[in-house]
């Protein structure tokens, strides 16, 4: 059982789709995940989350983890590790995930990226691809984890949701 509630989770879930469609869109399209996406989600949390979450401490404290995944994830970018933008909406994501998740969450999204990942090379190899042929993911040996990250965040609220 998620320690987000499902009410928690139906508040947030209608203003991140788009969001996370976006993100994965992007970064198939153009392997960057735009900075714009990345404050449109954190706006999202900054709004909602004020209504979402049962109470203000709660609140606040999500932005410890948006400040602990930054610094993670800058440092993953510095080794090259991960993409800025990859390390950016990761940030800008943890807010939505209570603390008591997050290896839940982690498990999910490892599960996530192996499905994207192969979903992806599977496309790459398909018909589909002369549909959107000028795609810098199908040029690139790197994985746009943007279509691993947004849909772990979405998958996650869903549960939640789901749970109540």
């Amino acid at each position: 059982m998620l320690e987000t509630s499902a009410t928690t989770a139906l508040w947030f879930i209608p203003f991140v789709i788009p969001i996370t469609v976006w993100v994965s869109w992007s970064d198939m399209a153009r392997m960057k995940i735009p900075n714009k996406a990345v404050l449109a989600l954190l706006a999202v949390f900054v709004v909602v989350g004020l209504m979402a979450l049962p109470n203000l401490t709660e609140y606040l404290w999500r932005y410890a983890h948006f400040a602990v995944v930054l610094v993670i994830g800058f440092l993953l970018n510095i080794f090259r590790l991960v993409g800025a933008g990859d390390a950016k909406f990761a940030a800008a994501m943890a807010p939505f995930v209570a603390l008591g998740d997050w290896m839940t969450f982690m498990f999910l999204l490892g599960g996530t990226i192996i499905a994207a990942f192969i979903l992806h090379r599977i496309a790459k190899a398909s018909p589909l691809r002369a549909r959107v042929p000028d795609w810098e993911s199908w040029k690139k040996r790197e994985f746009p984890m943007g279509l691993a990250l947004a849909p772990s965040l979405l998958f996650y609220l869903i549960i939640a949701a789901l749970q109540g």
